[in-house]
């Protein structure tokens, strides 16, 4: 074993960062033995310094980032502090001075990954980020390593534990959505302010980081369709629930069937509860692949938190470490395919559509012509007057497989019949 240290520098030490180097301290030994060489903690960047961080000496904390990637004596730099800048120009910086990185930043890596790549293989340094998607969840690294003979045309997950456990409690306890965000918040499970998460621009940058890798072309964020699930309703789980469904935030990463083109989007979606993503309860992730040799695949485990996300930068942290000593470097982008992403109108599902209308007769089978002039085909109907006796009704229609471009050119023509007094909610069924 070589006795001179690798040097790691910790760019923020937060949630995250205190368990990396508490876990570098705790299982120093293990980790050099696992590299061949120890690791050392050279140097934990922050904003405030004078907090009381239990475990790390005080010596080694500073304000000053920019001076710490410079040091040149660093080997890798782990970037936790999140966010597009500083974090951009500081690993652009760490590259430039040799240094490797590890970084946890989904939003950074979704916005600029093709820039970070590209500095990296400029200055043949490894840039790593297993903890950018799905916490602890092996993923990243089988995309590009494990599967990389294969052919992946699908990754369907739910990628963010705070919406996934909202979602499970509405439908377990019948709660609305208010009522399951407070109980979220009230665990730790939802931020004050829980936008990104809610509103899937949390797992719209995850989704854009997956397509890139698994079809092997450059999807950034605002490629991804993002749909919120904050309309999502009680009522909307007792629809699913007549289905045989449940409902999910999903990220799905998809070829076009001609294979000429990709799609990636986020929003809610119903589920068979036959689904093996239907089971995922709380605030775990999985995410589910499908390619031609090794079919479908489903990796299953906890999204989020600091010991979690930790475990997946240090795994990031010994395979960097590893190639240091060996002077090489692991796999960078690999974007060779360059396929075109396609927005959401080209993309097929079915739908799940509840009107509001007129209880009486002929309604049906204006609402049917409608579906029918549009081209989009419908599997079942179900239809159901109100107690209250109002004149009104609840039509639900299912449909086959129908584009999106046509959906909405179906719904828009609905809206105009004086029979249909509104329409309740749309949600696409996916996992079939």
């Amino acid at each position: 074993m070589r006795t001179r240290p690798l040097k790691v520098a910790l760019l923020g030490c937060g949630v995250v960062g205190s368990e990396v180097a508490r876990i570098m301290t705790t299982h120093a030994d293990d980790l050099a033995a696992r590299i061949g060489a120890p690791v050392e903690l050279a140097g934990v960047a922050v904003r405030r310094p004078d907090r009381v961080r239990e475990g790390i000496d005080p010596g080694l904390v500073t304000t000053d980032a920019t001076a710490l990637v410079k040091r040149g004596d660093i080997d890798v730099v782990v970037e936790v502090i999140g966010g597009i800048e500083p974090a951009r120009s500081l690993i652009t910086t760490a590259f430039e001075h040799g240094a490797s990185v590890v970084s946890a930043n989904k939003a950074l890596l979704a916005q600029d990954g093709a820039a970070l790549h590209a500095a990296a293989e400029e200055h043949d340094k490894d840039l790593y980020y297993e903890a950018a998607v799905a916490g602890a969840i092996p993923l990243i690294r089988p995309l590009r390593e494990s599967l990389a003979g294969d052919k992946v045309n699908r990754v369907l997950g739910i990628v963010n534990g705070t919406t996934n456990f909202i979602l499970d409690k509405m439908d377990s306890t019948g709660a609305g959505y208010q009522e399951a965000l407070d109980e979220a918040t009230a665990l730790g499970y939802a931020e004050a302010d829980p936008t990104a998460d809610v509103e899937g621009f949390d797992a719209a940058a995850k989704a854009a980081i997956l397509a890139g890798i698994a079809f092997h072309s450059r999807v950034r964020l605002d490629d991804v369709y993002r749909e919120g699930m904050t309309e999502v309703t009680a009522a909307d789980f007792a629809s699913a629930k007549n289905m045989g469904c449940t409902i999910k935030l999903l990220a799905i990463c998809e070829r076009a069937q001609d294979g000429e083109s990709v799609t990636a989007r986020v929003h809610p979606a119903m589920i068979p509860l036959s689904h093996p993503l239907a089971s995922v309860r709380g605030a775990y992730n999985a995410v589910f692949v499908e390619s031609d040799a090794s079919g479908q695949l489903m990796f299953y485990g906890p999204g989020a938190g600091g010991s979690p996300t930790a475990s997946a930068v240090l795994g990031d942290l010994v395979a960097v470490c590893r190639n240091r000593l060996s002077g090489a470097t692991g796999p960078g982008e690999s974007a060779y395919a360059a396929l075109p992403v396609s927005g959401m109108g080209d993309v097929v599902t079915r739908y799940h559509i509840s009107l509001d209308v007129a209880d009486k007769p002929g309604v049906l089978a204006q609402v049917a012509t409608v579906f029918a002039e549009h081209g989009v085909s419908i599997d079942t109907v179900r239809q159901q007057g109100r107690p209250e006796g109002d004149g009104e009704a609840s039509l639900v229609v299912v449909t086959h497989r129908a584009s999106d471009a046509s959906l909405s050119g179906t719904v828009e023509a609905l809206r105009k019949l004086d029979t249909v007094r509104g329409v309740a909610s749309i949600m696409r069924v996916e996992g079939e």
